[in-house]
């Protein structure tokens, strides 16, 4: 099935584009989302933040980070800070990579790319008349880039790529103290090792130039708190809730609390002026993150000492990881094709079309639910197409865009401070008749702060056919009538309150990981 391409239309705001707003169902973040990527939790891509930066800026947009685009893409889930003694290191056999789609045609034209090594220093201890290797990451307290105590010293190198990723022209990111290696961050082992963690972190936030950028970018790789919020286990077991809770929004914290308000994972964040992502006049970026691995990979039955020596690998490069739109492969992605959606391209997409034309979570969610037959009736869901697959005309759509699934940001939209970011994104503030709107939230980017699973929940019910009652953007079939839920369908929710995680104000935006030990 052949995705559409599709030319802007409508004006910013407008009843159409409340229509526009229904998302892909949502349930978990890129959790082990997928068979085989559950077996490599070091390339596991869980969750990708695209938002203009509101660092500092005033209630109009401006000011303080305005100009810059804030991108943080995360890997390795479900991180416990007593997660010793080897913690969770990225792998160097990997390259993770965050792509730029600046013309709307699907293809990456600026890749990220970060590469990882991790260096064994062999400290080592007299026992008696020996010499002997000592069993930790560290030998004592640590609070310096690369200090003498750290047993394992973990770097990463950035490369900007222009066109494709594999063939483009790739330029080194320098490092401003000399070379193209930076240091990355130990994780939060315990507050004895580590005194004063987010003093130490921020020795690591690195300002660089960007090779053919005229603005300075910021860039910072270590462990962070998870920010994603869900209700992770009773939603998997059948959605095991109280459904007078979950269908009532002002219940939204009556439920559970957050079940990975606990865990950490590995951000790779950037910190880039928006001109050096756009092309020409068009202000509409896409974006996704991918992971990939050595084709071949042979384990050493006898593996020689050093560091992580049990695997040799070569061959060619393999995507095994890809996260755009937030959760599609965990709930829209039918089962047999979650793998090949991990591997795949955008510019693939029509393959797997009829899983967002013709979404299974609303049937699933009718059979679990004592709500009776509450499957939205407008299929094929040509709604959920603009919104995901080729952007809303006049928020987020490329002036000539090819559908295809990937995160799209529109530059040119002002930032909202923190504590005026509506949790909702841009549903919630047109919802609620905020004046003036927030239209710099999820599905136009993603924000830590925008509550994507309520979102989402209402939408992939009919919420918002219920909310605007249909509309020229998507046809006569989104409306009122195609929402059995009725009303009730813009109350979803899964009782955990994105708005309440912590957060930093400013860059990398996501809280210090928690310690092993207090």
């Amino acid at each position: 099935m052949k995705l559409p391409t599709r030319a802007p239309t409508l004006a910013l705001i407008t009843a159409s584009v409340i229509a526009g707003l229904a998302a892909l169902p949502a349930h978990a973040s890129s959790h082990r989302e997928a068979p085989s990527i559950g077996g490599m939790p070091r390339v596991d891509g869980t969750d990708f933040y695209l938002f203009n930066s509101y660092e500092g800026v005033a209630a109009n947009g401006s000011g303080g980070r305005a100009g810059y685009v804030t991108l943080i893409a995360n890997y390795l889930p479900l991180q416990d800070g007593y997660g010793g003694p080897n913690y969770f290191k990225l792998d160097p056999n990997a390259i993770y990579e965050i792509h730029v789609d600046n013309n709307g045609d699907a293809k990456e034209d600026l890749t990220f790319q970060f590469r990882f090594m991790n260096t064994l220093k062999g400290i080592t201890l007299p026992i008696g008349n020996q010499v002997v290797p000592i069993p930790l990451t560290q030998a004592g307290t640590v609070s310096a880039p690369n200090a003498a105590a750290l047993n394992v010293n973990e770097k990463f190198a950035l490369t900007l790529i222009r066109g494709d990723r594999r063939t483009g022209t790739a330029s080194p990111v320098a490092n401003p103290a000399g070379g193209t290696w930076f240091d990355k961050p130990v994780d939060n082992i315990g507050t004895k090792t580590i005194a004063d963690y987010p003093a130490y972190a921020a020795q690591h936030i690195y300002s660089v130039s960007l090779p053919g950028c005229g603005f300075p970018a910021k860039v910072f790789v270590g462990q962070r708190h998870e920010a994603f919020a869900v209700n992770l286990g009773p939603i998997f077991d059948l959605v095991n809730a109280d459904v007078g809770v979950i269908t009532n929004r002002s219940l939204i914290n009556a439920a559970a609390a957050n079940s990975i308000q606990d865990k950490n994972v590995t951000s790779l964040a950037l910190e880039v002026h928006k001109s050096c992502l756009t092309q020409g006049n068009e202000t509409v970026i896409g974006a996704w993150t991918t992971a990939s691995v050595r084709q071949s990979q042979i384990v050493n039955a006898t593996p020689p000492s050093g560091y992580d020596t049990a695997v040799k690998t070569g061959g060619g490069w393999v995507q095994v990881s890809r996260l755009g739109m937030p959760l599609v492969n965990e709930v829209v992605i039918g089962l047999p094709d979650k793998d090949r959606f991990n591997a795949s391209v955008p510019t693939g997409d029509g393959q797997f079309a009829t899983y967002v034309t013709n979404p299974t979570l609303p049937a699933l969610l009718s059979a679990v639910l004592p709500i009776g037959n509450a499957a939205p009736t407008n299929l094929p869901r040509l709604d959920l197409v603009t919104t995901f697959l080729t952007g809303i005309p006049g928020v987020n759509q490329p002036a000539n865009v090819v559908g295809s699934e990937m995160l799209r940001l529109n530059t040119a939209i002002a930032p909202r401070p923190f504590a005026m970011q509506n949790r909702l994104g841009i549903v919630g503030t047109l919802r609620d008749g905020e004046s003036p709107p927030d239209l710099a939230g999820f599905p136009n980017g993603r924000r830590p702060k925008d509550d994507i699973v309520d979102v989402s929940l209402a939408a992939v019910m009919g919420g918002l056919c219920w909310l605007n009652n249909g509309g020229a953007l998507f046809g006569a079939a989104c409306t009122r009538a195609s929402v059995p839920l009725g009303a009730t369908s813009l109350e979803l929710h899964d009782g955990v309150d994105q708005a309440v995680v912590p957060l930093l104000p400013g860059f990398p935006y996501l809280n210090t990981p928690k310690p092993g030990a207090k």
